[in-house]
């Protein structure tokens, strides 16, 4: 049986339990799938008490998917190569007496992004998330500036790229000329750069799905942006989860069109 649940600060408005729940009713598999508040100050302490027990694995929200990367030498994680060098991983996979952690949101972001122009492209932030959308489009994009709101983490951003041109500028940088737009703040971090906005992006991502819509997702949905939005985000990634989790051979193309109107039937 699968036993699994999502941890993070704050968890209360994950809808990461109502997904892998119907995933696993659709695919006919026994499983319990939960949410835990979850801080850095504990982490250690859970996931050591967590190998004791019958887990299956966990997805990580933030501020956790970074947090994992400071347990590593303790816990004996094994990390896969491009969540290490992103230092981004949102996925832990119980593996015998230790843990195996990867990047699903890479992966999500890869199939979402697959189909979209993204020669020039601006990521809005720097966390994890942002270094998952980095991790995903080194290579795709002939070059991906980052908007930030301090400059710490453009060393580390700098370092995941191999293949395409990484540059950072400040949150008041403008908008236009990009094909592809990533907001991946906070809810309101993003909210005075709606006048930024003057004419039509051509592909817009707001990685947010509470609140929805975020101001700069409705003025980019006004202005005729093809966009895509947290839910297909939150669903895409966690399809690798379940893949992982149940062992399965899983067919994204059934279980998606499920899993997105669960995750918009939530939508407030």
């Amino acid at each position: 049986m699968i036993k699994a649940a999502v941890l993070g600060s704050p968890i209360t408005h994950s809808l990461s339990p109502a997904l892998h729940k119907r995933a696993y009713e659709l695919l006919g598999v026994p499983a319990s799938y939960g949410s835990i508040e979850l801080t850095p100050d504990r982490a250690l302490d859970f996931f050591k008490g967590a190998l004791e027990e019958d887990w299956t694995g966990f997805s990580l929200t933030m501020p956790l998917k970074e947090t994992i990367f400071d347990l590593r030498e303790s816990l004996e994680i094994e990390i896969e190569p491009i969540a290490l060098r992103m230092r981004s991983a949102n996925t832990l996979l119980k593996i015998g007496s230790s843990y195996r952690a990867s990047s699903t949101d890479r992966t999500g972001f890869q199939r979402l992004l697959s189909s979209v122009q993204k020669d020039r492209v601006a990521v809005i932030g720097g966390g994890g998330t942002a270094r998952a959308a980095l991790g995903a489009l080194d290579g795709e994009a002939h070059s991906i500036d980052f908007l930030l709101r301090n400059f710490s983490r453009s060393e580390t951003l700098a370092r995941i790229a191999s293949s395409s041109s990484v540059n950072f500028y400040g949150m008041d940088h403008s908008l236009e000329g990009y094909d592809l737009v990533i907001s991946t703040v906070p809810a309101g971090a993003s909210d005075f750069m709606v006048d930024s906005i003057a004419s039509t992006i051509p592909t817009f991502f707001e990685v947010l799905y509470n609140p929805y819509p975020t101001k700069l997702l409705a003025k980019a949905i006004s202005m005729g942006s093809h966009v895509l939005d947290g839910i297909d985000l939150l669903v895409e990634q966690a399809l690798d989860q379940i893949s992982l989790f149940s062992g399965l051979t899983v067919e994204f193309d059934f279980l998606r069109p499920e899993l997105l109107a669960v995750g918009r039937s939530h939508l407030r």
